[in-house]
């Protein structure tokens, strides 16, 4: 339950839906279609995976033509002083005029266009594209994993609550007329006061736990609202029922399926790669970068502000030419880079490795809890057929006069506690069932 309400930190939206035709009642399965799509988390998941698809374009667009332009205004308020010599205007020898060259004004615009013929950096980067967008995919089938897993317990939870309460309302319904009952006998003088009050005692506990039983179904079933992006005031109904989810997973695999699809070692083994790709990048910033380019320019002088003049004089000029950068020396900073990118990778190798015995781990803990939670159900199902039989026998041996209202109490108290336990059963069948599917992961994206 914790771990639920804190997800919901990170997935209700208060204003709800808008423009949705919202369900007025869902199974686990249509909860679980319904959350993919509406909840919250989910929601931004797929908008991270937009963003690294933006991203591929993104680093494809550098290497096609790349087109500025530039508009540059120059006013020289003080115009720079040359000294020339002033025998060439036939002054002294020895002597120098003092002269100032150009306008005080000045315009130019410019226009480039560039073309990345071999970038080392680039080449890696277009080389890893599909695999970073793999890696996106993956994030997001783990985030819309964890989704399933938590709408499964929350939509467990809240059936389960409202099983309890069903049968705390049966077991007060009967209780009190067994009381009515003992009560017109201790009237009429065929029972002691003890009987009453050892019934009343049971049936005060069984009110509490219903307030109680109440409370906890209407804040399961806000939480699956809130899972799925439902407005708390709108109607819902949970149209499943326990037992029949519970039949749907008794099914165990007679193959062992394995865990090759588990979403956290594909993550964990596409790390590698993506540390192998950062090692070849920062290698390749060694290599030399080859661009080509052609402008065109215009410039205009003048005195004052009159570019906007018919008469304004322009003066154009045009080039081509090839650009490249040859990294020569950079005190040993791309040697030290390249060297860390290549620990980065051999931790990558060692943490796919610890991943891949955590999840065998998981995988086989997860088996053997979904056997566990089988066999625990069955074992259940049958005490709880013996516990009915143990309080019906009591209730009759204590009307008969043969059982004491205290043995009677017990018997109920008993048959109470598996009811409780029974739920539970079903509950963590179903449970478990959902934790290996998620581990096996046998749909991957």
């Amino acid at each position: 339950m914790k771990k639920i309400l804190f997800f919901l930190f990170l997935s209700w939206n208060i204003n709800g839906l808008i423009a949705q035709d919202v369900p007025t009642a869902v199974s686990l399965d249509e909860a679980i279609e319904w959350g993919m799509i509406h909840n919250r988390t989910m929601q931004r998941a797929n908008m991270e995976l937009k963003k690294a698809q933006k991203q591929k374009w993104e680093t494809l667009s550098i290497g096609f033509p790349q087109i500025t332009a530039n508009l540059n205004y120059q006013n020289n308020i003080e115009q720079p002083v040359s000294l020339i010599p002033a025998e060439f205007f036939g002054g002294p020898a020895g002597e120098f005029s003092e002269i100032t060259f150009g306008t005080e004004q000045t315009a130019m615009g410019m226009i480039e266009l560039k073309q990345l013929l071999f970038d080392g950096t680039y080449v890696v980067g277009v080389q890893g594209i599909k695999h970073f967008l793999a890696l996106a995919d993956n994030a997001q089938e783990k985030t819309q994993l964890e989704i399933q897993r938590i709408i499964v317990d929350a939509y467990l939870g809240a059936i389960a609550a409202r099983a309890n309460v069903m049968i705390l309302e049966d077991n007060i319904s009967t209780l009190t007329k067994n009381v009515e009952e003992v009560s017109q006998l201790f009237g009429s003088g065929f029972e002691e006061e003890e009987s009453v009050e050892q019934l009343q005692l049971t049936l005060t506990s069984l009110n509490n736990q219903l307030d109680y039983a109440k409370n906890m179904a209407e804040l399961s079933h806000s939480v699956v609202k809130l899972l799925l992006g439902i407005s708390l005031d709108s109607p819902l109904e949970l149209t499943d029922e326990l037992e029949a989810l519970v039949l749907k997973n008794l099914i165990m695999e007679e193959e062992d399926p394995g865990y090759a699809n588990n979403i956290d070692l594909r993550i964990a083994e596409r790390q590698i790669t993506t540390e192998e790709l950062f090692y070849r990048l920062e290698k390749a910033k060694s290599l030399p970068s080859l661009t080509a380019f052609v402008n065109g320019a215009y410039m205009g002088n003048n005195d004052r502000f009159g570019f906007t003049d018919k008469d304004q004089k322009w003066f154009g000029s045009a080039a081509f030419g090839v650009r490249v950068k040859i990294p020569i020396f950079s005190s040993f900073g791309r040697t030290v880079s390249a060297q860390k990118a290549k620990i980065t990778l051999e931790q990558a190798k060692t943490a796919f490795d610890e991943a891949r015995s955590k999840v065998y781990y998981e995988y086989e803990q997860a088996k053997n809890n979904y056997r566990l939670a089988i066999k625990k159900h069955f074992n259940t199902k049958d005490q709880l057929d013996l516990a009915e039989r143990i309080e019906q026998k009591n209730k009759t041996k204590f009307f008969e006069g043969l059982a004491s209202s205290f043995e009677l109490r017990q018997a109920q108290i008993q048959l109470y506690t598996i009811q409780q336990s029974y739920i539970q059963s079903m509950q963590a069948v179903v449970s478990q069932k959902t934790a290996l599917d998620i581990i096996i992961n046998n749909n991957p994206q």
